[in-house]
């Protein structure tokens, strides 16, 4: 079988987590051709890690996101940030590429959202929204489907991941404190790169402006932790997942690239 075309937009850790299967034989139905990251650098190092070892194909290290649509690939896989979701995917959908991206909180805006969908529906193109640091899509959307559901999504996280936000205050150093209560959609505008998993929870089930969201600070907390449930008359569900790091979603990218090819999905 002739292997997929991979491209990638953002060269982070989570990315080289994708190499990483790549090199492993993991990802054995394909092959990276493009990088690209904000720090040209970036893409350089890991298209330099598929150069150097035996895979007897090539990556182009790219200067823009123009760049990487224009190599072709068949799945472009977007770990940057929602405003590269936003720049990327319109553009690669129209061109023939599927997108599986990390930054469902730039489909909390609904007017994207369906433009995204209709987009892909045209062109025959998909955009797989990936699990990140959360599970449990598959209960979350049957039990939505099956009547009305009330859904919430509680997040615990280190004030030191705060910091860079306008909810920071010195006194979440030693005090455990909600900083956030409102829904998706003002969760993703408040914290741009910080709540993707909320928006891809409602996504899932009740649509960004009709789940419940919070965040609260926990001093010295390490990781983060997500708590998600949803309740109808027939089902009472709680997702609950712990990650120490940002590992997990690394490795939902891989878990979702197989299941595309995978006779067998999970």
């Amino acid at each position: 079988m002739e292997k997929k075309k991979l491209a990638i937009v953002g060269c982070g850790k989570l990315a080289d987590i994708v190499v990483d299967a790549l090199l492993g034989g993991i990802l054995d139905d394909y092959e990276l051709i493009g990088s690209y990251s904000r720090t040209f650098e970036k893409a350089q190092q890991l298209a330099e890690r598929i150069n150097t070892a035996d895979t007897g194909y090539s990556c182009i290290a790219q200067e823009s996101i123009s760049d990487i649509i224009a190599l072709n690939p068949d799945y472009i896989v977007e770990a940057a940030a929602p405003v590269a979701m936003r720049e990327l995917a319109l553009p690669a959908l129209k061109n023939g590429s599927s997108i599986v991206t990390l930054s469902i909180g730039a489909l909390a805006d609904e007017e994207f959202y369906l433009e995204v969908q209709e987009t892909a529906k045209k062109h025959g193109t998909r955009v797989h929204l990936v699990s990140g640091s959360i599970g449990g899509f598959d209960v979350l959307r049957t039990a939505s489907l099956m009547g009305d559901s009330e859904v919430s999504f509680a997040t615990e996280k280190s004030p030191r991941s705060l910091r860079d936000t306008e909810v920071y205050e010195t006194e979440l150093e030693t005090q455990k404190k909600q900083v956030f209560s409102g829904n998706a959609k003002e969760a993703i505008a408040l914290f741009p790169t910080k709540v993707n998993v909320a928006v891809a929870a409602s996504l899932a089930s009740v649509g960004p402006k009709n789940i419940k969201v919070s965040v609260t600070s926990v001093p010295e907390y390490i990781g983060d932790d997500h708590r998600i449930e949803i309740k109808n008359e027939e089902v009472h569900a709680i997702v609950d997942v712990y990650s120490k790091t940002s590992k997990i979603a690394g490795w939902s990218v891989v878990n979702t690239l197989r299941n595309i090819t995978s006779p067998i999905v999970f």
